[in-house]
């Protein structure tokens, strides 16, 4: 195994003057202290108007930074949004490629679509052409890597004439390939790609060998088509981490970052009415926070060192409130599972595949969520949702779930949760 650390760039209000500044300029410090420490990866998220949840708009601007300051660490796009209106494939694989060249050959390209409402409203993205948007984009965004010329294209999504796109990566034919990948099924078409999944670690560790399994079995078998030009056979799982040699002093720096992630994330993906610019959600947090439930998935590395190394139970989960995910460790990158595919690139001389022709793409699978009463007067009632779409299948009321996503709170005047929002 590899490990790596995680930046949303978290934020939480009340935003003081400066706290944007100290937010990015500690992150740059953690990245190259994480360097010399020998973390082998630093990741970095594209998300954009997902306020105090992710201040991280510009990920190449930051990951540039990050290469002038680090000799060794590997710098990951965890992910590219890659849908068109986004951003255009030709900048995508230009920005890649000059990032690889800062980097001296330290990228890894992540990818995905976003699933926000925010997002994708901003951008004119529809959730229906998202996916398909995602495989056009990022075929051809490898292609123009590696083709000299492009040959051009005229594609449902984009078009452009031909033209050599230049530079081109250090990493031959190109950095590795990743995408973002929550659920099982998401993970599976990861495999079918030949490329890596990143996932979250928000499920128990037999459910996680059998996801693992699974994938390596289609990165080895003829279902198994690269979209990109070489193989990355590597899953990367994200979870939180604070480790102390006094277990309940990490779980103090950590614990309330971590519930947070998870308190923000439904926020702005499942049960959040948000007006930009004014709603509060670190306010609605801590109205909230006495009646969420300790997550257990994703947090075995909170407390003590003999908790981080599996030989302690118990514990809580971290992130550091001010830390972005500063301190949420990637369990990243197994590598070396199988020797044919132990590196995130290709052998030399195998830089050339099949290519999938006429793939029927498989639509998402929309999450049914049964509608539920409301609480009693009086009576305090907490429902965690945990959809299927995020790879997580159980309902749990009053009692311990992998992420407090969907939260329905009644009494001391919390808001009850609206309709889960359509199309998420």
């Amino acid at each position: 195994m590899q490990f790596g650390i995680f930046y949303e760039h978290q934020l939480p209000r009340p935003w003081v003057e400066g706290a944007e500044l100290k937010l990015f300029q500690d992150a740059l410090d953690q990245v190259e202290l994480a360097d010399k420490l020998g973390i082998d990866y630093a990741w970095e998220v594209e998300h954009h108007f997902l306020e105090e949840y992710a201040h991280s708009s510009a990920p190449e601007v930051f990951l540039a930074a990050c290469s002038q300051r680090t000799k060794r660490i590997r710098l990951g796009h965890g992910i590219v949004l890659m849908p068109p209106p986004y951003n255009h494939p030709a900048r995508v694989a230009e920005r890649i490629a000059t990032l690889d060249l800062v980097s001296a050959g330290r990228v890894e390209w992540g990818t995905g679509e976003s699933a926000s409402l925010a997002e994708l409203g901003g951008f004119g993205v529809s959730v229906q052409d998202k996916q398909p948007m995602w495989h056009e984009a990022t075929r051809e965004a490898a292609n123009m890597m590696v083709m000299d010329p492009y040959p051009g294209y005229q594609g449902k999504y984009f078009s452009m004439p031909c033209r050599n796109v230049v530079p081109k990566p250090v990493q031959k034919p190109h950095p590795p390939i990743w995408v973002a990948a929550s659920r099982r099924e998401t993970i599976h078409e990861a495999a079918r790609d030949g490329i890596g999944a990143l996932t979250f670690a928000f499920i128990d560790p037999a459910e996680a060998i059998k996801w693992v399994g699974e994938y390596y079995d289609i990165i080895k078998s003829e279902a198994c088509v690269p979209i990109g030009h070489s193989v990355n056979a590597n899953i990367a799982m994200v979870g939180g981490f604070s480790c102390h040699a006094d277990a309940e002093e990490a779980r103090r720096r950590g614990l309330d970052g971590f519930r947070f992630f998870g308190y923000a994330l439904g926020h702005h993906y499942i049960f959040g009415e948000h007006l930009p610019g004014r709603t509060n959600i670190w306010a609605n947090y801590e109205r909230a926070r006495d009646l969420l439930p300790i997550a257990r998935g994703g947090a075995g590395a909170i407390g003590s060192p003999g908790r981080a190394r599996g030989e302690e139970t118990g514990g809580a989960r971290a992130v550091h409130r001010s830390g972005a995910q500063a301190q949420a460790a990637n369990g990243a990158a197994r590598r070396s599972r199988h020797p044919d595919h132990r590196r995130a690139r290709p052998p030399a001389g195998q830089t050339g595949v099949g290519r999938r022709q006429d793939r029927q793409l498989r639509p998402r699978q929309r999450d049914e969520r049964a509608a539920r009463g409301p609480a009693q007067a009086g009576q305090r009632r907490i429902v965690i949702e945990t959809p299927q779409r995020w790879g997580w299948s159980r309902s749990v009321e009053n009692g311990e779930s992998s992420l407090p996503l969907a939260i329905s709170l009644s009494r001391q005047g919390i808001p009850a949760m609206p309709p889960p929002l359509a199309g998420v």
